[in-house]
């Protein structure tokens, strides 16, 4: 028999029930949610379960509380933000696909503007974190330090939609490290990258920093891929 959920975890687990199916067309958009009520006979849950799981999804954009009429499910592609995918429970290839796509051509048009805007403390900054990269001892420190310096490259940006964009996929990407040790497991090959983009950067060199930050988002995308 399967242990009892913990009161604390019901309302997450409610959340992620129906945020999965709907993210997989099993509610599709217009459809109408059963009833609180219903839901939570059918969910085995108490009301409040519901309750606060029907609030998070429509915090997401997933759904929409109509007063009489109900709550809808949304077209989540038209509707929802980022968050409705990282928070996902799995990782699938078509995700990954397009994340680290979008990754790619954010971080080279940042590493662009980088070079142009960062400050001389972010400069050196990038410097020390391209180092701490190589110096990493596991993939778990890779990984960390690999997001460190991406962030930090998008900071030196100064387009505060990059940044809001990076702050999605935190989760997803620090929280879930098992799911990406391949973004790091060339290990030290890649680590010169890190360095020229960082060293481009502090020249106010943008094409150079695009450049080695483009080749080293490729190299990762290829790993996530195969």
């Amino acid at each position: 028999m399967a242990s009892p959920i913990p009161r604390a975890s019901v309302p997450d687990h409610v959340f992620a029930q129906l945020r999965e199916a709907i993210i997989l067309g099993r509610y599709l958009p217009g459809e109408r949610l059963p009833p609180q009520r219903a839901l939570a006979a059918e969910l085995e849950v108490n009301m409040a379960s519901a309750r606060e799981a029907l609030k998070r999804l429509e915090q997401l954009r997933l759904v929409e509380v109509r007063h009489g009429d109900g709550t809808r499910v949304l077209d989540w592609r038209r509707s929802g933000c980022l968050e409705a995918l990282v928070l996902r429970g799995g990782i699938d290839q078509p995700f990954v696909r397009d994340l680290f796509e979008a990754r790619r051509l954010l971080l080279v048009e940042a590493a662009r503007l980088a070079a142009v805007r960062r400050s001389d403390e972010q400069a050196r900054s990038l410097r020390e974190l391209a180092d701490a990269v190589a110096s990493a001892g596991d993939d778990g420190a890779r990984l960390r330090a690999d997001w460190a310096f991406m962030a930090g490259l998008v900071e030196s940006a100064g387009n505060l939609v990059f940044q809001l964009i990076m702050n999605s996929v935190r989760e997803l990407y620090l929280e879930r490290a098992e799911a990406f040790t391949a973004l790091v497991a060339e290990g030290g090959s890649l680590t010169g990258l890190y360095a020229r983009a960082a060293a481009a950067v502090q020249a106010a060199d943008p094409e150079a920093a695009a450049t080695a930050i483009d080749t080293l988002a490729a190299a990762q995308a290829a790993a996530m891929l195969t």
